[in-house]
């Protein structure tokens, strides 16, 4: 078996693709100038460097390889989206198509128009389903009472700026919403909600969008992101089980044990 990989950037890529060399999967990856990271180039056999918005050269790469089906994983800045992108000519008729700017409605048309092309999407953890978060409290320390109130209410912020697509991401604190994740990306959301916070502690809530594509983009975090709750002093991270994923994950719940933070994994069932 083979398999395509469009990767962006972040560990997720990387780990697929041993998962994939331990499974026996041959793996033909491409990746983007200033996102993926170098070291994938390593893992997978060919690979092909990519301007964002070269579609065509990128089906041209697949094809070549006889692949019919891909994954689309890692995270794209979305920054580079305004100064460093190329697009070809089917990029350009794509876009003009589509008419849209957000985030999930984007990558959805996107797999749509590969599936055009001949080449399928794949749900980004058919190999790698121990990536999904499971749901509980994963910390020893539970939230108390206040904390609780700010994620049930953040929840609720989240989707609805989810169904909006405008992120996945909020920060709250004492009922009153401190940061909403946009362009700029969670650990700058973060990082602005503990400023605002002033060392009183905020809940970071992280959902999916209502209307999420499973198949990719499922919010993600790790060590990286409690690390950023520390600095930003915020106390509690409230994910989606189920729908989102969690890197190192034992590492992540041992780095927030020893800061005193709060990990949980709700479903809209646990929300009142």
């Amino acid at each position: 078996m083979r398999i395509g990989l469009i990767a962006g950037g972040g560990q997720f890529p990387l780990l697929f693709a041993k998962k994939a060399a331990q499974k026996g999967i041959t793996v033909v990856g491409a990746g983007f100038f200033s996102e993926t990271d170098p070291d994938l180039a390593e893992e997978v056999d060919p690979f092909q460097w990519l301007y964002l918005g070269q579609v065509s050269k990128l089906v041209k790469f697949f094809k070549h390889h006889d692949v019919h089906q891909a994954v689309m994983l890692g995270t794209i800045c979305k920054t580079n989206i305004f100064t460093d992108i190329r697009p070809d000519l089917k990029a350009l008729a794509f876009i003009a198509k589509t008419g849209y700017s957000h985030d999930n409605t984007i990558l959805s048309a996107f797999a749509d128009l590969m599936q055009e092309l001949g080449i399928e999407i794949k749900p980004s953890t058919f190999l790698l389903p121990e990536l999904v978060s499971p749901a509980g409290c994963w910390t020893r320390r539970s939230l108390d009472r206040a904390e609780k109130k700010d994620a049930y209410q953040g929840w609720k912020v989240a989707k609805a700026i989810g169904r909006l697509d405008i992120g996945q991401c909020i920060v709250i604190s004492n009922g009153t919403v401190l940061a909403v994740e946009a362009i700029e990306g969670t650990d700058a959301a973060i990082a602005r909600g503990g400023l605002l916070a002033k060392g009183i502690g905020a809940v970071v809530v992280k959902l999916s969008k209502p209307q999420q594509d499973l198949r990719f983009d499922l919010p993600s975090s790790g060590c990286d992101t409690i690390r950023t709750m520390v600095k930003a002093g915020a106390t509690v991270l409230i994910l989606e089980a189920g729908k989102s994923l969690a890197f190192d994950r034992q590492q992540m719940i041992d780095l927030a044990d020893r800061h005193n933070i709060a990990i949980a994994a709700l479903t809209d069932d646990d929300i009142p």
